[in-house]
Parts: structure tokens; C-alpha cells; sequence
């Protein structure tokens, strides 16, 4: 039998996995679909998790159940190209016709000393869940601060403030305002709700150290109680490991079927592939998709026709009853509206429709 691997069961390997269940996989092959978890953890969804107002179980999709699916577990440490390798921690190595890279991304800390050791994080469901204890034992009116003022630092600091009415939570960003690369009315709306808020917003920041209870702005001691990271991403160490051609992010170069030029067997979806957009999961889901359509080309000794992929926009919440939105280059959404597109985009996720 030969064999498709899918590394990571996110947003982009699993419409992958679905795409393909949902048309032919060949009688002689199967579909193995790897990750630490037995479900799919919403990530995007992951700064309520820390903050307290939804449950674990709120913000889990469950792998398909079907006979053509071979679902394994385990701690991915690298991949062998040459070879056509999966290694594991405490497994032994796995073997593929073709793969799916997958694998996500991790926080991004710019060198900046102690900021992994002494800053808590809500890239994976482990280390939200840590978070969100650390968030829960914080003394009351103690002192939060959410380091990186992007969509992920924005919706962390306003599910916060709905979850714990009583903490001091700032924002800490090296641009001029939150949201900085959206459109000025935006960010101007996002910065009114976080002043009415009481969330105090700090711009032009350069950390250089990070120790316990202090954040060293130069010369300048920012005192805090927790430190939350939402100032950057990276590609899994998975892809860091690899010795091939990435750009200036680290996110390995492909070509227009989505595959590594040197490796045409492998392909690369979501936060590790080298895209002309930022990262998300939208964009994981649209290349994925895409991904099912070449492989199926490819079984069936056809030349793929892909379409240029075109992302619908952004969505952001102020805590629940409150939003923002892009749709395309241009319209800007503010309030209610884009609060409540963003609840069907999650219901979408969670039924398996998004």
C-alpha cells in the first residue's frame, strides 16, 4: 500500500484529509493523518480558552471517523527527505509517498532574553491551558501584560477584560498603535473600545529583557504581574530543521501546486509555507483545499488547474458582544455585525463546514 502522510491535524492538514475523504482516495492507498491530539484544537479561538470564558471542550473539532483514515499520535522530531521519514520521539519512523506539512507555527521571541522562560503563550492547547491557569490565579487588581498588539494580542486583552473585570491589563506594542497594519479607522475604533475599557495601551515599546515581575523597555522597568506573548510567529522547529530553501521568515518555499520544488512529493500548507498573505487559518483551509485537488490530479495522471486563491477577509472580537472586520482590501466593519459573523465562522468550524 502506499501512503499519504498529513503532519498536523489543524486547519490546514485536516481540509486536506476531508477534502480527500469527500472525493476518491485510490483503492491502493492510505491516508494517515498525524498530530499530539485525538482532535483538532481551534486555535483561533484560543485567547477565550486563556481568558477564561469558554471551556476546552468548546473549541475541539474531532477527527473524521472513516476506514480510509488511519489516525496516529505522537511527538514528530524531524523529517528525512532523502529518505521519505517521519522520526518520532518515542516511536519508530514512519514512511510516506507523499507528505503534507502541516505542523503550524510557535511563538517568535526576536532574541529578546527570558522572553520564552518568563512570558506565557497561547500558541498550542497545552500551553493555553497554562495560561489560563496563570491568568486565574493572578491576585485580584494585579497587573497582566500582553506583549504584541496584534489581532491576537487585541482579542486576548478584550477577553480578558470580560473575564477578569478587575485586573489591570496593558498592551505593549513597537508600533505606533494596535492593529497597525489595518486601516486607520479600524484601529482607531479599537483603541477607543480599549481606553473605554480600561485597558491601557503603550506604543513604540523595544523590550530587550524579560525577567519575572519585570519587562526591561530599555532603561525603563515595566512592572507585571504575568506576561502574555502575541508578539510574532514562526514555523514549527520541524521546518526550521530543514536545509531547504525558506524565505525571510522561515517558511519553506514552494511552487504554484503547493510543493517543495526539490521534493515534489511533499507539500507544505498554512503557517510553513512561503505565501504571498499573513498567515491564517482561512488560508490554511484554502490551501488545503487546493492540496486535495493536485494529489487527486496526480492519482489520476492529470495536470492540475488551480485558481489564484482569494482570502474572504478578517475578523476580530472585542470580548462577545463586540468586533471588527476587513472584508477585502477596503470595507471596514465595526461593532455588532462582524461580532457575530466571527460566532458563525466558529459554528461553521465546529460543524465541519467551515
Amino acid at each position: 500500500m502506499k501512503k499519504l502522510v498529513i503532519l498536523g491535524g489543524g486547519y490546514g492538514g485536516l481540509t486536506v484529509a476531508k477534502e480527500l475523504l469527500d472525493g476518491e482516495l485510490p483503492s491502493d492507498t492510505v491516508m494517515i493523518l498525524v498530530d499530539r491530539m485525538p482532535f483538532q484544537g481551534l486555535k483561533t479561538e484560543y485567547y477565550a480558552l486563556a481568558a477564561g470564558t469558554v471551556s476546552d471542550l468548546d473549541i475541539r473539532v474531532h477527527f473524521p471517523v472513516d476506514p480510509r483514515l488511519i489516525l496516529k499520535y505522537g511527538e514528530v522530531t524531524a523529517v528525512d527527505p532523502e529518505r521519505k521519514l517521519i522520526l518520532f520521539e518515542n516511536d519508530d519512523p514512519l514512511s510516506y509517498d507523499w507528505l503534507v506539512v502541516a505542523l503550524g507555527c510557535v511563538d517568535k521571541y526576536h532574541g529578546i532574553e527570558g522572553a520564552q522562560s518568563f512570558s506565557h503563550s497561547i500558541q498550542t492547547l497545552s500551553s493555553t491551558r497554562k495560561t489560563y491557569q496563570v491568568v486565574n490565579d493572578t491576585k485580584p487588581y494585579g497587573q497582566v501584560t500582553i506583549v504584541g498588539g496584534g489581532l491576537s494580542g487585541v482579542e486576548m486583552a478584550a477577553e480578558l477584560r470580560e473575564s477578569r473585570k478587575d485586573l489591570n491589563i496593558r498592551i505593549l506594542d513597537r508600533g505606533a498603535s494596535v492593529l497597525s497594519p489595518f486601516p486607520e479607522k479600524l484601529q482607531r475604533f479599537v483603541r477607543e473600545w480599549m481606553l473605554e475599557h480600561d485597558i491601557e495601551l503603550r506604543s513604540h515599546i523595544s523590550l530587550c529583557r524579560v525577567e519575572p515581575g519585570v519587562l526591561h523597555n530599555g532603561q525603563e522597568l515595566i512592572e507585571t504581574d504575568m506576561t502574555i506573548w502575541t508578539a510574532g510567529i514562526q514555523p514549527s522547529p520541524i521546518v526550521q530543521l530543514l536545509d531547504l530553501p525558506k524565505d525571510n521568515q522561515g517558511r519553506l518555499v514552494i511552487n504554484e501546486y503547493h510543493q517543495l520544488p526539490d521534493y515534489t512529493n511533499i507539500y507544505v500548507v498554512g503557517d510553513c509555507a512561503a505565501l504571498p498573505f499573513s498567515p491564517s487559518g482561512q488560508a490554511a483551509e484554502a490551501q488545503g483545499k487546493q492540496v486535495a485537488e493536485v494529489l487527486q490530479a496526480v492519482w489520476n495522471n492529470e495536470t492540475p488547474r488551480l485558481g489564484k486563491i482569494k482570502l474572504k477577509g478578517v475578523l476580530g472580537s472585542l470580548g462577545k458582544k463586540c468586533g471588527f472586520g476587513m472584508m477585502g482590501k477596503r470595507t471596514v466593519m465595526l461593532g455588532m455585525v462582524p461580532r457575530a459573523l466571527k460566532s458563525g465562522v466558529l459554528w461553521m468550524s465546529k460543524k465541519h463546514l467551515g
